[in-house]
């Protein structure tokens, strides 16, 4: 060994020992509901306000157990079930329908590393993804139950009755599809085929109608949520009932891993930069990124969309914000609308979208839900 790596190997134990690093842990949520050609002028202020109510629900939700230093593989279930439930949403309840007037739903998972009360999943095993689910009430609890049960479902990407009877056995709960069934996405699948909108089916149970007119006609997108822990791990969480009027069988983003998700860490190997990150007193000389994606999936695919945001800022240095925004662009120059969700492990936070708008929203330590909708108001 040389003599300056000798001098870099004493620095770097000395300055990094544990009595010497103060570290201060740090907790964040962020949350979207879907991206697409939202405006003000096709909304009302009644409209406006349901949404950023059932975002703030879900918000709080998740950060209830973030606060009590929860994982946040648990924390973004919490979010998005909330999401899940409400017909607003393009995900199980408020799903919408495929070509043939069913619903395929899709949902993954994805964590930085093992969840710290989890200690026994393999480090290697970092995420799942479901898709062609019919029957699952809430696939985010789904996803989050097979990702915990490595000897059960031991694959990175499962579909249909395989992932379902398994979720069964673990306690989840299945449903009749006519529970999906909303009267608004049944008009919406109408419309879109150039068909008459009238008689609405009766499945069985009385088809629910959204308290609001949702804003996303036709929609693309999905739920999704990104939340750091105390303990220092990203999980990200996307559920969606895909695009209206899909072909059966369509698999889109959601559950491809690198595609519309994605979460990962890595050591700061750079002494300069490790150096700047004690200076800062950052809680972590690891650096990690979660995304969940949302909008026309098809482009995310082609693009790798969620990876490459990790590997600009892993490889090329570039900040949170701004690998971003560089994907969004490169999304949009191909013809894809969307945007995503992102956070780093220093806390940092990016929402970037290239279309009119994208439900959104993001809690920190202090509690305050902060919420929006259109492209031009600012969340951070």
């Amino acid at each position: 060994m040389s003599f300056e790596s000798a001098a870099k190997e004493v620095l770097l134990k000395q300055f990094f020992s544990p009595s010497n690093t103060k570290r201060r842990p740090r907790y964040v949520l962020v949350i979207h509901g879907g991206a697409g050609t939202i405006t003000r002028q096709g909304s009302s202020d009644e409209q406006q306000a349901a949404y950023k109510l059932a975002l703030s629900q879900a918000l709080l939700a998740g950060y209830k157990l973030l606060n009590e230093g929860a994982d946040a593989i648990d924390a973004v279930v919490a979010a998005v079930s909330v999401m899940e439930d409400d017909p607003l949403f393009n995900s199980a309840k408020g799903a919408v329908f495929n070509i043939e007037g069913k619903i395929e739903l899709d949902a993954s998972i994805m964590v930085s590393k093992p969840p710290f009360s989890h200690p026994e999943i393999p480090s290697n095993r970092r995420g799942l993804g479901l898709t062609l689910l019919t029957r699952t009430k809430n696939p985010s609890h789904l996803v989050r139950s097979l990702y915990l049960a490595p000897s059960l479902a031991p694959h990175t990407l499962l579909s249909g009755a395989t992932a379902e009877r398994l979720g069964q056995s673990l306690g989840e709960t299945l449903v009749d599809p006519s529970y999906f069934f909303t009267e608004h996405r049944w008009k919406e699948h109408r419309r879109g085929l150039g068909l008459p909108e009238e008689p609405v089916p009766q499945p069985g149970i009385p088809l629910v109608t959204a308290p609001q007119t949702p804003l996303d006609a036709y929609p693309t997108g999905t739920v999704g949520a990104v939340a750091l822990d105390v303990h220092g791990c990203i999980a990200s969480l996307t559920s969606t009932g895909g695009k209206t009027n899909k072909l059966v069988g369509r698999i889109g983003d959601t559950p491809q891993m690198g595609s519309g998700f994605w979460a990962e860490e890595w050591p700061e190997t750079n002494i300069i930069r490790r150096l700047w990150r004690k200076f800062r007193g950052l809680s972590s000389l690891n650096r990690g990124v979660g995304v969940s994606g949302t909008g026309d999936g098809d482009y995310f695919i082609r693009r790798s969309a969620a990876v490459t945001i990790s590997h600009r800022v892993r490889y090329l240095h570039e900040s949170l914000e701004e690998a971003t925004r560089h994907v969004v662009h490169d999304l949009l120059a191909e013809g894809g609308l969307g945007g995503f969700i992102a956070l780093d492990l220093d806390g940092n936070v990016s929402m970037p979208l290239n279309c009119g708008g994208m439900y959104r929203g993001v809690i920190r330590e202090d509690g305050i839900a902060k919420t929006a909708i259109f492209a031009d108001e600012d969340v951070a």
